[in-house]
């Protein structure tokens, strides 16, 4: 007689899953029409995107035969931190910033 927590048992199977190394692609700097196309899957981008996604399915051979390789695309703006600083703080003298501590020091 098999009871429950024998079924169950046998009904879950081990999945054992490899980590594999990300592959990166760092496109640079583009302008906002090429960004846009590529969200859209469009563009010199996305066909960059697609020859690297080749280049990798070539290099792994066999491994990959069966699975499908899905790009991950993150799209990031970076922002001076002054900026933000300027735009809070509008009438501050940025050029002076460490001048007052050396001026204490001294007398």
């Amino acid at each position: 007689m098999t009871t429950q927590s024998d079924t169950h048992k046998s009904e879950t199977a081990e999945v054992t899953t490899e980590m594999a190394q990300p592959i990166i692609i760092d496109l640079g700097r583009k302008k906002s029409g090429q960004i846009k196309d590529l969200k859209e899957g469009e563009g010199e981008l996305w066909d960059e995107v697609l020859e690297v996604v080749e280049e990798a399915k070539d290099m792994l051979g066999s491994d990959v035969e069966g699975k499908v390789l899905m790009p991950l695309i993150l799209i990031y703006e970076k922002r001076s931190t002054r900026r933000v600083e300027r735009l809070l703080f509008p009438l501050a003298d940025w050029a002076d910033d460490d001048d007052d501590d050396d001026d204490a020091e001294e007398d």
